[in-house]
């Protein structure tokens, strides 16, 4: 089967060249994927009610495209909004009214999923914790070792999604922190938003390695090709950090991303130096390595700690929270390598192929 773009190298340029993003007006709106989301996206170019059969979102797959996208849709509208979706469309009762039935519904599926999972915060991470001795069902381990350089930037135009807004969801946890949780929780920010640099913020680092990797960096830029699976993961954060309620699944959430990302991220950043993918895609997950190992001990022993010693009954969210980003993580993994063993692309619509250095191009010729 022909693969959506060949496995090519990039040649890497001697310093990363850092990327200007511009704050420009939001991402451009994408078509629906069903009667939800088409219902939203009509409605936000309109300036009307949302329409819809309310029975649609009792009967809608909670992990499908549809639902997805909608919530997806309507949770943008609390980060950058939308290209001429007026900001007040953030705070509008029927569009609330539409994304609490369908957070009901997904919190549902979540919470019947998870019957068995962890209750106490012990049990939730004490796995997360050792590195498994088969790592052959790791996404980030068979990029390392089997990774193509097309997959590699189908990750990262996935990913996109999040990076480029990286920590902005786990800053709605501060207000409703107090203490040790707090301050620790400021202190791992902090370090997220570049210590007081705007070239360092990790947002912009990340926005450098689609430079490197030949992909587009404008914030939402990949929104319609991204799958359900992928939207499920930044959902996930946006609901727990929308909702006080949810702010010990929020703190469960991050705390068991910068747990797994460390050796994550040395994986990731061997993938893109054996690929040839440029000194600024390499860099963004180096930088990842160092800073996650010591925010993982900050998480853990401050923030969490800190949050027990405050509010104890919120120990069995913190384990949801954890629980429910691995198994939404996992359901991700699988759908790449699912697609990727077939030789497909894992998005909805294959990428460009990745454009050829002139040099290389040169020696081709020759």
């Amino acid at each position: 089967m022909t693969r959506p773009s060949p496995s090519s190298t990039l040649t890497p340029t001697p310093t990363p060249t850092p990327t200007t993003v511009a704050p420009a007006a939001g991402p451009c709106l994408v078509e629906g994927r069903g009667e939800l989301s088409g219902a939203v996206t009509r409605a936000l170019r309109s300036g009307g009610p949302p329409a819809y059969d309310a029975a649609a979102v009792l009967k809608a797959d909670p992990w499908g495209e549809d639902l997805q996208l909608a919530l997806y849709l309507l949770y943008e509208l609390h980060y950058r909004g939308f290209d001429g979706v007026d900001d007040e469309r953030e705070w509008d009762p029927d569009l609330l009214r539409l994304r609490q039935a369908m957070e009901t519904r997904l919190l549902h599926a979540l919470r019947t999923e998870l019957t068995d999972a962890p209750r106490s915060v012990e049990e939730a991470f004490a796995p997360l914790l050792v590195e498994p001795v088969d790592l052959s069902g790791s996404l980030s381990h068979h990029l390392e070792t089997e990774g193509e350089l097309w997959q590699l930037r189908e990750y990262a135009a996935l990913r996109s999604l999040y990076h480029l807004k990286e920590a902005d969801p786990h800053v709605w946890v501060v207000p409703r922190l107090a203490g040790r949780a707090k301050a620790a929780m400021v202190a791992i920010e902090y370090d997220e938003f570049g210590a007081g640099r705007a070239d360092r913020v990790h947002a912009r680092l990340f926005a450098d390695l689609m430079v490197d990797l030949d992909l587009d960096p404008a914030y939402g830029r990949y929104l319609d090709r991204a799958p359900a699976p992928l939207l499920a993961t930044v959902n996930l954060m946006s609901l727990f950090g929308l909702h006080r309620a949810l702010r010990g699944a929020l703190v469960g959430h991050f705390a068991c991303v910068e747990v797994t990302s460390s050796p994550g991220s040395r994986r990731l950043a061997k993938a893109l130096r054996r690929c040839g993918a440029g000194p600024a895609a390499e860099h963004f997950y180096a930088e990842h390595v160092e800073a996650d190992a010591v925010h993982e001990q900050v998480v853990r022993r401050e923030v969490i700690g800190g949050l027990l010693a405050d509010e104890p009954a919120l120990e069995a969210d913190i384990a949801f929270g954890c629980a429910a980003t691995v198994l939404l993580e996992d359901r991700l993994a699988i759908h790449l390598r699912e697609a990727w063993d077939q030789g497909r692309s894992a998005l909805r619509s294959p990428l460009s192929q990745a454009r050829v250095p002139a040099a290389e191009e040169e020696g081709v010729r020759g």
